[in-house]
């Protein structure tokens, strides 16, 4: 699970391995490891990579399916009106579905 995760991830900010690396400082094979499933990072790196990602080790580890949003510096006002659009974009995919 965590090698689909992480390169998902890596792939939805638009980052190609090497790009990925270098924000972890680690190399591009060291990625490619951890993304067919060769090599597992340590604790410290998961959470390096965790907080690149801004979701949780949980995430990662496929224990949940659920992401969060880090909305740490933002008003309540800011908050309610995130949160009407995700309410918008659930009920749009479930009017398509």
């Amino acid at each position: 699970m965590f090698y689909e995760r992480i390169k998902e991830l890596r792939l939805s900010l638009g980052l190609n391995q090497v790009q990925f690396g270098r924000k972890l400082n680690v190399t591009k094979q060291c990625i490619s490891n951890w993304e067919n499933s060769n090599l597992q990072p340590s604790i410290d790196m998961l959470i390096r990579i965790a907080k690149t990602f801004s979701v949780s080790s949980d995430y990662l580890l496929g224990l949940t399916d659920r992401q969060t949003l880090d909305v740490s510096g933002l008003s309540a006002d800011q908050i309610l009106h995130l949160q009407a659009v995700v309410n918008d974009i659930k009920n749009s995919n479930d009017n398509n579905v």
